[in-house]
């Protein structure tokens, strides 16, 4: 049986080994959940850039570019990092590079010795554990948390991810058990339980609610965003979609 286990922050990869494992990288709020939700709306591609100024770049390539840190769009960008404002295909047949506080570089650092880099996001989660049980590889679940320190809405992903994947993985990581153990005291209510984490009060500082209300909706969309070379790519059980 496959095991699965949870790698709290981007400062503790190094004491995972992830060659042959999938990685799934997780930044609730909000870089994976607006991933996703670009790639739900028919975006042609996102490429996710760990610094600022490769992302500013990207623009005389052709790309719209997206930045954000600290919660806020960066300067010079045509776009931060809200999930909403993908929807209705409002960027259809673009090409986005993107870079984030904490997201982006996260999937930097999982990328080089990782068999498979994905994103998670609560709106596809079932879709992810389905994917992963078909797969049957080791898998890390690699938190984002906030510039190196642990965060409550990417371990509680974590939580419940391994949580659908209980009884088709085993898992004996601290990490996993007790994120698995906080999902499922708390899966009533994760926005009430959420809105105690830091970053969603720094997200409410800066008046966007309903980014958080939409990056904690369940099973929203039925595919799985993988990382093909450079680019995210929409991925449905079998075959690119």
């Amino acid at each position: 049986m496959p095991k699965i286990e949870v790698c709290l922050s981007p400062e503790l990869v190094h004491l995972h080994d992830l060659k042959n494992k999938i990685v799934v990288v997780v930044d609730i709020f909000r870089a994976t959940s607006t991933m996703i939700t670009g790639l739900a709306n028919k975006v042609s591609s996102i490429t996710p850039v760990a610094g600022l100024e490769a992302c500013r770049n990207m623009k005389s390539k052709g790309y719209i570019i997206a930045g954000e840190r600290n919660g806020q769009t960066a300067e010079g960008f045509e776009l931060g990092n809200s999930p909403l404002s993908y929807l209705n295909n409002a960027y259809a047949g673009k090409k986005i590079a993107v870079t984030t506080t904490n997201g982006t570089l996260t999937i930097e650092k999982s990328k080089k010795d990782a068999a498979e880099v994905l994103i998670g996001a609560f709106l596809n989660l079932q879709a992810t554990a389905d994917y992963l049980i078909q797969q049957g590889k080791d898998v890390v679940i690699h938190c984002a948390g906030w510039k190196g320190m642990f965060n409550l809405e990417d371990s509680l992903y974590a939580g419940a991810l391994v949580s659908v994947l209980a009884n088709e993985f085993d898992f004996d990581c601290d990490g996993a058990i007790g994120m698995k153990a906080l999902f499922e005291q708390n899966q009533g209510d994760l926005k009430s339980f959420l809105s105690q984490a830091s970053h969603a009060k720094r997200l409410q500082n800066h008046n966007i609610d309903a980014d958080i209300d939409f990056c904690l909706t369940l099973d929203k969309y039925n595919f799985v965003g993988k990382l093909e070379g450079e680019e995210l790519v929409k991925v449905s059980l079998n075959k690119v979609v």
